[in-house]
Parts: C-alpha cells; structure tokens; sequence
C-alpha cells in the first residue's frame, strides 16, 4: 500500500517516524514551504521536511495544494492513501478523490468535539479534563468526516499548549497504524460523526490572549495554559518605571491559582505585593474557596491568582520577585487590558 503524507508541524514528526519504523511505502512527503522565523527573519524549514530528508523521502512543498500543478503532481504519485497530520492547508476535492483507500487524518480531540484549527489550545481555555486522537477519514467538510478510530486522554493539571501537544502526538501514532492496518485487509470500518454535538475551535489570534480581569481566577489560569504556544496571555500595566503616557504589555508565562484573603476590598485586576514578594492578582467572581463559599466582591476571600513568571515587552522571563524589583511594583498597582489590541 503506497502511502503519502501530508504534515507540517512537530506533531506530525511521531506519526511519520513511526511510519518510516513500519516500514509502510511512502512515496512523498509532502509540507509547507520554507517560511521566515524568528527575530531575523530567517527561512526556515518545517519540522517534518527535516525527518524525511534524514530517510531520503521525496519531499514536495507547494505553496497550494489545490493548485492545478500540485494536483497534477499528486496525482503522478499514485498513492493508495493519504494520510493528513497537523498540514495546515485544507485538501480539495480533486485531491481528496486521488487515493482509492480514501485521506486519513489525525486531528488531536475526540470529534465531534473541537472541529478545527485549534482543538488542544481551546480545550485548555474551556477547562476540559479529557481530550483525545481521533482518526477520520478526511471530506469538504471541517474535521466532519468519519471516525475510524478513537482514544482519549486526561488532561493533567500541569499541562500546557505545549506538554498537551507532545503527549497527543505520542498517542497519535499506534491509531494511525491500526487505522492503516484495517484499511490494507478491505475498506475499514467508520462511524459518522454525531453533528448535534460537534464544538468548534477556531484558530487563535492575538486578541485572544488578552487577560480579562473580571474572570474568575481558574478561567485565567486556563487561558495562560492554552494560549502558551502563542500568542501568550498578556495584560497591561502602568508601572513607575515607565512614562505616564506609556503602559507596559506584560506576557504572563507561569501562574498559580490561589486561596487568598484580604481584608480590604481590592477590584479586579489590582496588584497585592506580599510580604515576600509574591504577586497576588485580584480577580472576578465566580470560583468559590475551600470552604465552597463564594465572596460577594471581587476583591475579599476566594480564589485569586498569583503570578510566578512573566515576560515584559522586548525583556526576557522573569520570576516575580524580580519583576517586583525591576518595576518598583506595589500593592494597588492595576493590571488592565486594552479594548484595542496593540502588536
């Protein structure tokens, strides 16, 4: 059975190493060009092109798949099946109708759950305890074809965009090899997806990670767990070391959700600087404490945020003892955010 694949990104590299391990027949690989990363802008490769360079794999990276040419170039190949992880273009009918055995691919949440471009970042930000792999076959449709395998996976409390990835992408391999042994003894079994029940996680955008205060403390903690990868949880914040007409965007890199009381009340998104040196975050209602009693303010007894590291625009991470000494913080001062997103 000649297989071709199509993937881009780092979770792709388990499923294709442990293919070129099975010894399955690839006949291309094919990924997304060379793109500029970085500070300076250098071109650079997508992690996959690197593993199949090492095992001397055809490699095709055109700017569009859809294209004529690149359809025509697919077609030259004469794959059995296609199998599609982490590519990062959408797959045209022309090519979806190339293999007879049909497109795999590998999308990292138990659909019908979080259809779409970022399924791990938003199942952290919507606080989920459980994801998965779910391998299905590809149509017109976002992530709506049919399932052929599935398998889920606890979300840890510790885990990040990050971390989440890496263990998915580790599971993600031994479905693909079952799914791809089910298909070479006959078309494989598959359910339809239940539509009814499908959620939707679209592709993250800078906005995204801007910090709204008047949250709940776990719902913040989330949001810097999912957006971690990028674009990163920011706030804003005027401190006495910067101009008075210039706030200071600060990326919150590491953060823990704590019980905390205060005797005075605080409003959302104000800055407690402890005894020693901790960086006690004031936010909205809605998490009740230990004693499951939820405070009538936002600033007195319940679950608040202590921030452990952060990175301020164009400084490297920090710990918030150094922070708190850098920018001479001290407690009243505001964290806010912005209606307009600035880059």
């Amino acid at each position: 059975m000649k297989i071709l694949f199509m993937g881009t990104s780092e979770f792709a590299v388990p499923s294709l190493e442990k293919l070129i391990a099975e010894r399955f027949e690839l006949v291309g690989v094919v990924t997304q060009p060379d793109r500029p990363s970085g500070r300076g802008k250098r071109l650079t490769p997508p992690p996959i092109k690197g593993v199949a360079a090492a095992h001397n794999l055809p490699i095709y990276q055109p700017e569009r798949v859809r294209h004529r040419d690149s359809v025509r170039m697919l077609r030259e190949l004469q794959p059995d099946v296609i199998v599609v992880v982490a590519f990062g273009q959408i797959l045209p009918k022309s090519v979806l109708e190339l293999p007879p055995y049909g497109c795999l691919n590998v999308h990292p949440s138990c659909l019908p759950k979080y259809r779409g471009a970022a399924p791990i970042q938003w199942a952290l930000i919507n606080g989920e305890t459980e994801t998965g792999v779910t391998i299905m076959l590809l149509d017109e449709g976002e992530d709506t074809g049919d399932i052929i395998l599935q398998n889920s996976l606890p979300i840890d409390v510790l885990d990040d965009a990050t971390t989440l990835s890496i263990r998915l992408a580790n599971l993600a391999p031994s479905l693909l090899i079952q799914a791809l042994e089910r298909i070479s003894d006959g078309p494989p079994p598959h359910q339809p997806q239940d539509h009814s029940q499908a959620t939707h996680a679209p592709r993250l955008t800078k906005e995204v990670g801007q910090i709204d205060w008047s949250q709940p403390a776990d719902q913040i903690h989330n949001l810097v767990r999912g957006v971690s990868m990028w674009p990163g949880a920011y706030t804003w914040i005027k401190a006495d070391k910067q101009a008075a007409d210039d706030d200071l965007r600060l990326k919150i890199t590491a953060c823990t959700v704590v019980d905390y009381l205060n005797s005075t009340e605080l409003s959302s998104g104000t800055i407690e600087v402890t005894s020693n040196k901790e960086l006690v975050v004031f936010t909205g209602k809605g998490s009740p404490d230990r004693a499951g009693m939820q405070s009538d303010r936002d600033g007195l007894g319940g679950k608040h945020l202590r921030l452990d590291r952060v990175q301020p625009a164009n400084k490297k991470e920090m710990d918030a003892s150094a922070f708190i000494n850098g920018y001479r913080l001290k407690t009243g001062d505001q964290l806010f955010r912005k209606e307009t997103p600035t880059d």
